[in-house]
Formats: C-alpha cells, sequence, structure tokens
C-alpha cells in the first residue's frame, strides 16, 4: 500500500507539520509506503498562468483548460504537475493537511487543486465523479484552525466543518476519489490562547495527536462521506425527482 501526505504550512516546524509527520510515522507502522510533498518546501507555484505553458496550443489567448488538455495530450505538462499526478496516481490513501486560513484552506491549497487537477487528464465531461480519475483511491483532510469546538457547531460563529471542507472534499469527489470524513483539531494558535496554561495547551495537543492516530488506524473501516453522482442528476445537471 502507497501514501501521500500533502502538506501547506509555510513554517516545517509548526504543529501542523508535527501531525503529517505523525501521520506519516502511524501510516507506516501499519505497512503503507509513504510520500510526503510539501509545498512551501519545494516553493510550489500555485498561480495557474501561461508562463507555465512552453508550447501553447494558442499563443494569442490564454484559456486555462484549453491549454491544460493540450499539454496532457502532448506530454507536456509543467515538471511540477506532471511530478504531483505520478505522486496522487501511484497513492492509495491521500492526506491533506493544512491550517484553516481565513474561513477557507490556504490560497497554495487550492492552487495546487487548480494546477494538478488538469483538464482533459485527471476530469473530462464524463470522467467525473463516480467514474473519476481516482476511483477505487480514498482521500481525507486534516486540518487546524483556532476556533474553539464550541464555535464550530451549527449557527457558531466559526461555521460548521462541512462548511469549512465542502469545496475541497468535493473536489477530490469530483476526480473520484473515496473522501473520509475531515480531521480538525481546533484551538490551534501558536502555543494555544493566551488564557491557556502550558500544561492545558500541551494536553490538547496531545490528545490531537492521540485523535489523528486513531482516525488513520481505522482508514478501511471508516464510511466515505455520501455525495449525489451520475444517477442522482438528469441531464442537465439538475436533481432527479426521485432523489428529492
Amino acid at each position: 500500500m502507497k501514501a501521500l501526505i500533502v502538506l501547506c504550512h509555510p513554517e516545517r516546524n509548526s504543529f501542523n507539520g508535527t501531525m503529517a509527520d505523525l501521520a506519516r510515522a502511524t501510516l507506516e507502522s501499519q505497512g503503507y509506503s509513504v510520500k510526503l510533498a510539501d509545498l512551501y518546501q519545494e516553493n510550489f507555484n500555485p498561480v495557474e498562468s501561461e508562463q507555465h505553458y512552453l508550447k501553447r496550443k494558442n499563443s494569442d489567448e490564454f484559456s486555462v483548460l484549453a491549454e491544460q488538455r493540450h499539454a496532457f495530450n502532448t506530454g507536456q505538462l509543467p515538471v511540477d504537475v506532471e511530478r504531483h499526478i505520478t505522486q496522487l496516481e501511484e497513492a492509495d490513501f491521500v492526506l491533506l493537511q493544512f491550517p484553516i486560513w481565513w474561513h477557507s484552506v490556504p490560497a497554495m491549497v487550492k492552487g495546487w487543486i487548480d494546477r494538478t487537477f488538469v483538464s482533459g487528464g485527471l476530469y473530462t465531461s464524463t470522467k467525473r465523479y463516480d467514474r473519476g480519475h481516482f476511483k477505487g483511491k480514498i482521500a481525507m483532510c486534516s486540518a487546524t484552525i483556532g476556533a474553539p469546538a464550541v464555535a464550530m457547531q451549527p449557527g457558531g460563529r466559526g461555521g460548521t466543518i462541512e462548511q469549512i471542507f465542502w469545496s475541497t472534499q468535493y473536489s477530490l469527489h469530483y476526480v473520484g476519489f473515496s473522501v473520509l470524513p475531515p480531521f480538525l483539531a481546533n484551538s490551534v494558535q501558536g502555543h494555544g490562547f493566551s488564557t491557556d496554561d502550558d500544561e492545558t495547551n500541551k494536553r490538547r495537543l496531545q490528545g490531537h495527536k492521540h485523535r489523528l492516530v486513531e482516525r488513520l488506524q481505522s482508514i478501511n473501516s471508516t464510511k466515505p462521506l455520501v455525495y449525489p453522482t451520475w444517477k442522482d442528476w438528469d441531464e442537465l445537471g439538475a436533481v432527479k425527482c426521485d432523489s428529492c
């Protein structure tokens, strides 16, 4: 079995970095061969632009989807994108580890999806959802957030975990992954809130580590999130009445 951990945090010694290392050790103890892709350490460029395409299909106008398809079909994808696609294709399990910034994923995670999930390669008009490129593979998001757990309840000021993770997890589903419920470590702000003593904060962080290990040890017994698929929509993409 093979696993890929995609880490996105500017400080390698952060709690996110610690969680990525813990995930790697936990997965390796279960027999996984693990690769870690550290987006900041490799200086991944999250901005999709014409500079990534040396042999353009149309040099007069830059169409992202057209150039992605052309580069994929002609074997001329950017080197960094090709490398990340290969890592994804090799992995049976993919873990995204990142902090929540401004109620969403860091821009680099979104940019990694923008550039790596290439049109014509990892998805087409018919190769999506339950017919997706990565069908049979499992993915999971693991993140940290400064807000306390109570603020993450429905109607709370932090927004629910379902709201925060929706677009990222749906993108994984879009390209065929079975997506496990996300892991969230709350109340993580550097060394913790200023009102916390060191022992309180240490116990909280240790609790998060313990929970992540338990989640990763139960990958194969955890039910994936349920998303609609082709059978649920009509020819226009609207929900069928019998699915209402």
